[in-house]
């Protein structure tokens, strides 16, 4: 009985390790693992990051939501080096969309050069993050491809992304996950734009729809 008893918690424990990584396999923005999003941050976490004076965030809250990392990256060239920028974005960064972001822009991601650069784009399209785990798992190891990840997205279908998938979107909680599904199935962008403006403002409709797809 002792024995059996073993048998069946090591079961349960192997199916409860497999129902967190089927989670994990579905987020369609990268586990974040302490990186900060610079258009959904706090003031006082942008003023805890290195290089970031008071001056410099006041303009970040300014201008933000900054649509890509070029945006967020022109802004920051201003007054501060490519190396001071590079170390920032180990610590703060603007998603990258797997799918479509410019060499450029993957370049910004810290640690990465050419080749990986080009092994980002030789598997799009991108259906899920799972594919970009395996898939760069092939170059990196996977404690670089947890790094990597923190900095990218795979958008999600509105209609039929779960709840784990629209809640990996930044700065989105659970009334607006309720929002979200609740004017399903939406037809076109602008019907998404219309019925999610109730809730907010242009620009974070803006920010918003970077992370989602009807494809």
């Amino acid at each position: 009985m002792k024995k059996l008893k073993l048998q069946l918690t090591g079961t349960f424990s192997a199916m409860v390790v497999a129902g967190v990584l089927a989670n994990n396999a579905f987020a369609q923005v990268g586990r974040q693992q302490g990186l900060v999003d610079p258009n959904v941050a706090l003031e006082k976490d942008l003023l805890a990051l290195p290089h970031l004076n008071a001056d410099l965030v006041k303009e970040i809250l300014a201008q933000r939501p900054f649509l890509s990392i070029t945006n967020f990256d022109t802004l920051l060239g201003k007054s501060l080096s490519k190396e001071q920028r590079t170390e920032l974005y180990g610590k703060s960064f603007v998603h990258i969309n797997l799918n479509t972001a410019a060499r450029a822009e993957i370049l910004l991601i810290p640690g990465v050069g050419s080749r990986l650069a080009h092994e980002f784009e030789e598997y799009r399209p991108y259906k899920a993050l799972a594919q970009f785990r395996r898939e760069i798992g092939k170059y990196v190891d996977e404690k670089e491809v947890t790094r990597l990840e923190r900095h990218v997205f795979v958008p999600i279908n509105l209609n039929t992304a779960s709840d784990e998938d629209i809640l990996s979107i930044s700065g989105l909680g659970k009334r607006m996950l309720h929002e979200f599904k609740e004017y399903r199935p939406y037809k076109n962008i602008e019907q998404f734009r219309r019925e999610i403006g109730k809730y907010v403002d242009k620009k974070e409709i803006a920010r918003l729809e970077r992370y989602v797809t009807l494809d």
